[in-house]
């Protein structure tokens, strides 16, 4: 894999991974999802990230993985190299955003679902096909989806691997926002932005405990270890002077003081 095919740069706190094999409507190939990983290891400790954006080149996300290298990629009896990079993207510790344009299909779907929020232009078509191809869909995958839009619309984008238009896919919930084409990137510019400027203590607990709670495992502890970050992390502190000022904060947590 050459460094264009997955890019990584970073303006004004937002990193942005960029998915760049447009003569291949940015198909995955087996490199390239070994390497989302490693990229991502990097900025999950950094305190200058806020947060990091997945988008795709030449009008495209992400059309999948790459069928010519789909048994490496989708071993039988080994760890799935999809599923390993979809949980990686999906423990990011900070907010996560898919900006889709174009074609999200199959594997690109798989890594839309792993980011917290997917905002779309309204020409965006998305997909889940294996079924074209006679093949079972991660169970990771499968459950992302399942907790994104339930089982039924799951269902029937799974049995039929048709695509669908942003319409249905914002009415199911598959995606969260949707603009106009060419406005995209400036809307999404405008969210981290704004997303960049709140507390990333608030961020990073409400991402761990509703992770959680969608996932159905327990959050008694998890939620005290938030609140005992509240006492120490100084963000509380900050965020009611600025309030009691009437300024704009300057929240200054990095990281939890246990980990």
């Amino acid at each position: 894999m050459t460094a264009a095919e997955l890019r990584w740069e970073v303006a004004d706190g937002v990193g942005t991974i960029t998915i760049d094999r447009p003569g291949k409507r940015n198909a995955m190939s087996a490199a390239m999802w070994r390497a989302l990983p490693e990229i991502l290891a990097g900025p999950a400790a950094d305190p200058a990230v806020r947060a990091v954006v997945l988008t795709g080149a030449g009008g495209d996300f992400c059309a999948g993985a790459d069928i010519g290298e789909l048994s490496d990629i989708d071993r039988p009896g080994k760890a799935h190299l999809s599923t390993a990079a979809e949980e990686a993207l999906a423990a990011f510790p900070k907010p996560t955003i898919a900006a889709i344009e174009g074609f999200c299909v199959g594997g690109g779907c798989q890594l839309a679902a792993a980011c917290d929020l997917r905002f779309a232009a309204d020409d965006a078509r998305l997909g889940i096909t294996p079924a074209k191809l006679g093949i079972v869909y991660p169970l990771s995958a499968t459950a992302r989806i399942v907790r994104l839009v339930g089982p039924s619309a799951a269902k029937y984008l799974l049995y039929s691997a048709d695509l669908i238009d942003a319409a249905h896919a914002l009415r199911v919930g598959l995606l969260d926002e949707v603009v106009p084409a060419g406005g995209l990137a400036a809307r999404v510019a405008e969210f981290t932005a704004t997303l960049a400027s709140r507390s990333l203590l608030t961020q990073q607990a409400t991402k761990d405990v509703v992770d959680a709670l969608a996932a159905g495992l327990p959050v008694e502890e998890r939620i005290q270890g938030w609140l005992d970050e509240v006492v120490v992390g100084g963000d509380a502190r900050e965020g009611v002077a600025a309030f009691l000022e009437r300024r704009s904060p300057a929240f200054t947590w990095a990281g939890r003081s246990d980990r």
